[in-house]
């Protein structure tokens, strides 16, 4: 099934391009960080996008006049401040949050919980008021919890709908692809593994048994590469040595999974990515799988589909954690006052 799926990167090449060009406003929460600011240069590139709304606590103003001056259609418009967040999302057709802070080195994500948890529940109440039917992209980690706590702030206000709101972990499918392809020597631009599970360490479950073009590891290899993936985030902090996490390659993935958003807003059909989302699929209540997207969001959950008896067993280890960490997501939201 995944042989006849477009490879998503032609769609960010594409949106690059000035080929088709179509109307949408996309708001852009955190634009002044480490993954805004790229993230924001990368839509403000896309002919997909034709309004621009950066948002940040701080500096957006100057991030928005910077990019305003390049030569490309979408109008940009920087706001600053809780009293202007508001007039960021009017009107807002997808939304996506890369703010909170980042990880530092000895942190997991599960570390920086309480100060974004705070801030992503914040963000989600303005999106609840100001636009109920956007799409919610959110980056913004833990994801494995900031998602649950996205969905609880939109069911308090009642206009919570499950295929709407994403987790994007775009970033693992991203660097499966990369490591698969520099170990097999194939072009990555043409390398797709699907990755399921959730956002954060052994929940990661690269699916390389249906990575097309089909490719095989030994064991060891295959362990070794698995975990490789797993602690991607944690490679690129340590690299970082202390002046942040995973930024460029995350806006990367967070422009990919919005471009292909908007295609399949826009009506193309076959777009299907991997996210973080409500989900039947398991015996949790949200999980990663492939989704066929479309005009309003999620027309399709593609599932778990068939796994390899490695991949079984990663999926079974991880449910534990995974559903620990959906319920502190939910019970963070349940004890808000």
């Amino acid at each position: 099934m995944y042989s006849r799926i477009a490879r998503p990167t032609a769609t960010l090449v594409r949106s690059l391009s000035t080929s088709s060009q179509h109307n949408a406003k996309v708001a852009v929460l955190g634009a002044s960080g480490g993954i805004g600011q790229p993230l924001s240069l990368l839509l403000k590139n896309s002919p997909l996008v034709s309004e621009l709304s950066l948002y940040d606590i701080a500096h957006t103003p100057g991030v928005a006049a910077d990019l305003s001056h390049i030569e490309t259609r979408a109008t940009v418009t920087g706001y600053v401040g809780a009293d202007q967040l508001g007039d960021a999302l009017k009107g807002c057709e997808v939304v996506v949050i890369p703010a909170g802070v980042p990880r530092k080195p000895g942190m997991t994500r599960d570390d920086l919980f309480n100060t974004n948890a705070t801030i992503v529940a914040t963000l989600a109440d303005a999106c609840a008021r100001h636009c109920p039917q956007a799409m919610i992209c959110i980056i913004s980690n833990p994801v494995n919890s900031t998602i649950p706590i996205t969905s609880e702030v939109m069911k308090k206000h009642g206009v919570y709908n499950p295929n709407r709101v994403f987790g994007v972990t775009t970033l693992d499918i991203v660097r499966a692809n990369t490591f698969v392809a520099e170990l097999k020597g194939l072009d990555p631009a043409r390398v797709n593994v699907p990755v399921v599970g959730g956002h954060a360490g052994k929940t990661i479950i690269p699916l390389i048994s249906r990575c097309t073009p089909k490719v095989e590891f030994p064991a060891d290899q295959l362990s070794a590469l698995t975990g490789r993936i797993q602690e991607a985030g944690t490679e690129v902090v340590k690299a970082k040595a202390g002046a942040g996490s995973a930024t460029l390659s995350m806006a990367y993935a967070g422009a990919r999974f919005t471009f292909s958003l908007l295609d399949a807003m826009n009506g193309k059909e076959g777009v299907v990515e991997c996210a973080f989302v409500r989900s039947e699929e398991t015996e949790c209540k949200y999980y990663s799988t492939p989704l066929l997207l479309g005009k309003n969001g999620i027309e399709k959950n593609l599932g778990l589909g068939k796994l390899s008896v490695f991949e079984e067993k990663l999926v079974a280890e991880a449910m534990d954690e995974l559903k620990g960490s959906i319920k502190k997501g939910e019970d963070f939201v349940a004890n808000m006052k």
